[in-house]
């Protein structure tokens, strides 16, 4: 991980195109802005974990629901 140190109103830059500001700053808080393109997702890491998790629980179901339907049209083999 790398830590870096910045005052208010200045800015870390992440390749070309993409630019994290210090907006404000309060006893627990730091406020950040982000410039970033549009196909660039930016959430924050909670939103990111939950997205995750239906993810993975949509997925599940999915495969279940796939399971039960393949097990519908089970062909018996037919004996020579």
């Amino acid at each position: 991980m790398l830590v870096l140190s910045r005052k208010l109103d200045e800015e870390i830059r992440i390749n070309a195109d993409i630019i994290v500001k210090i907006v404000s700053i309060s006893e627990n808080t730091v406020k950040l802005g982000i410039i970033a393109p549009n196909n660039v997702k930016i959430l924050r890491s909670e939103v990111y974990e939950k997205i995750k998790e239906n993810t993975i629980a949509a997925s599940a179901s999915s495969k279940q629901i796939i399971i039960k339907d393949i097990l519908k049209f089970k062909v018996n083999k037919i004996k020579k």
